[in-house]
């Protein structure tokens, strides 16, 4: 828990705000790839929203491939339009990771935004999303708030009556106790960033 916040997924909390149930085939660190040869062949039933976040793990490799990107995405993207509704997609945050990703995010998004019109799909933009309440030392995990934001903005794309964040309690009066969590994560992600400077190449 941070500033005060249940530490769950923003489709989590989207399917709260939207009253539905909730199915999740995401694993960490997936690549836009293994989504598509591992996750995908799991989804076998008809949803009313059916999300797609992917990218991030593939624009923070040093060999991204923009073109193969692409076509995984739209694989994936086409085979859940037509199991669901609504297809959501988000864009990534081009201000990813330190070192930074930039400028792949950038090209990520474009083909993001091609596949959603090849597909239907709603998108919910997260180029600007940032900030140390939202995002974790790495600038790359969100914080249990930076769920909720990426919640409410997907729930905004949605046209939804409610946003997570109605279901969220004021944690402004955490913000002072989530410092010293927070200065400690950056030490830790200083400390890891100066280890893997000293590393030798293999």
């Amino acid at each position: 828990m941070a500033l005060g916040i249940t530490p769950l997924s923003w489709a989590q909390w989207l399917a709260r705000a939207l009253d539905l149930a909730y199915t999740s085939y995401a694993f960490n660190g997936a690549t836009t790839a293994e989504i598509l040869h591992e996750q995908l062949p799991r989804v076998r039933f008809e949803y009313d929203v059916a999300t797609l976040y992917a990218g991030v793990n593939d624009v923070r490799r040093p060999d991204f491939d923009a073109a193969a990107y692409e076509r995984d995405l739209d694989a994936v993207a086409a085979a859940l339009a037509a199991r669901s509704a609504r297809l959501l997609m988000l864009t990534l945050p081009e201000d990813l990771g330190r070192p930074t990703s930039a400028p792949k995010p950038v090209a990520a998004n474009a083909a993001v935004r091609r596949v959603a019109a090849r597909h239907g799909a709603v998108i919910a933009d997260l180029a600007d999303f940032g900030g140390w309440t939202l995002v974790q030392p790495d600038v790359v995990h969100p914080t249990p708030l930076g769920q909720v934001e990426m919640a409410d903005r997907a729930a905004r794309a949605l046209d939804c009556a409610m946003v997570p964040s109605d279901l969220v309690r004021d944690s402004r009066g955490h913000a002072l106790r989530y410092v010293p969590a927070h200065a400690r994560a950056v030490a830790r992600n200083l400390a890891r960033r100066a280890r893997e400077r000293v590393v030798p190449p293999r």
